[in-house]
């Protein structure tokens, strides 16, 4: 003789209290995301039939989501996508999970970017999964870009989600060590968003970090801002005159990293907070006329 059945409610609660018993941050969310992938429910459906019956075979797999979700890996790793400015993105385990606190840095660069039939070129650098990139080729229709991962695996998935969101003809992925992949040529801008944890803070980040980013994504050695440092010193030879570099940056670096950029010759636009009110985007820009570096360091 069969049970009763158990119903949506039922599984829903269990699953939250397992969750926020595991320390994740929004347990309920979770729930429902996860519970959407593994029924093939509706959000509403979710949301408004507490009382239907779950099937076995869909409380597995519900199950085995939750199970993943409470050892903290993120539920975006899980689907395996990430919305970012309002667009879908194919994760890969080469390709940090894009923040939303990095649509700042497409706000910021679109801003200093007017006039999104003009033709430019834009190189992203550590692409990622090519959000940054792609988003703003989104909001530019004359824009063509080129991002840069030194990971394959980063390179073909912002290449593969470039071809899903329609931006293949417009857009370029190299494996390669930064500006090395690029060689010559000159871009109307660069944006990135660089590796800028401090070496010794990696242990104390969040596993969902630490454990499911990739190292070389977070690693911005002993102070988080070595690649600031090596931006610096080549962004006057990639960029046009009067070209924009706009960079995402860690909690209490914005100071340093301006500091960095005229340091080098380049001119500070604007140090931008993201929604929270931290600190999060520095953007310069390069002399009007030919660039002529400075070196980086010296007053």
């Amino acid at each position: 003789m069969s049970g009763a059945p158990i119903l949506l409610r039922d599984v829903l609660k269990s699953a939250e209290e397992r969750l926020a018993a595991a320390g994740c941050a929004s347990p309920r969310l979770d729930v429902r995301l996860l519970a959407e992938e593994a029924l093939g429910w509706s959000r509403t459906a979710l949301l408004l039939d507490g009382d239907r019956p779950v099937p076995a075979e869909a409380q597995a797999a519900l199950a085995a989501l939750v199970d993943r979700r409470a050892a903290r890996e993120p539920v975006s790793r899980i689907l395996g996508k990430r919305e970012f400015w309002s667009l879908e993105f194919r994760l890969a385990p080469d390709t940090l999970d894009p923040r939303p606190d990095t649509e700042t840095l497409v706000e910021t660069a679109l801003r200093h970017l007017p006039d999104g039939q003009r033709p430019r070129r834009l190189l992203d650098l550590g692409t990622g999964s090519g959000c940054i990139l792609l988003a703003l080729l989104s909001e530019l229709p004359g824009a063509w870009g080129v991002g840069v991962d030194i990971a394959p695996g980063a390179a073909r998935a912002a290449a593969a989600n470039a071809k899903a969101l329609g931006f293949a003809s417009r857009s370029a992925f190299l494996v390669g060590s930064w500006t090395d992949a690029v060689g010559g040529g000159r871009f109307d801008a660069i944006v990135s968003n660089p590796p800028y944890i401090p070496a010794a803070d990696i242990a104390g980040l969040e596993p969902e970090v630490r454990t499911f980013d990739p190292l070389r994504a977070l690693d911005g050695g002993a102070d988080g801002l070595n690649p600031y440092r090596h931006l610096a010193t080549v962004a006057g030879g990639l960029l046009a005159p009067g070209g924009l570099l706009a960079v995402e940056h860690g909690a209490g670096q914005g100071a340093d990293v301006a500091a960095l950029f005229a340091a080098a010759g380049l001119e500070v636009l604007e140090r931008v907070e993201d929604l929270a009110g931290h600190d999060r985007v520095v953007a310069a820009r390069t002399p009007a006329s030919p660039y002529r570096p400075a070196t980086a360091g010296r007053g």
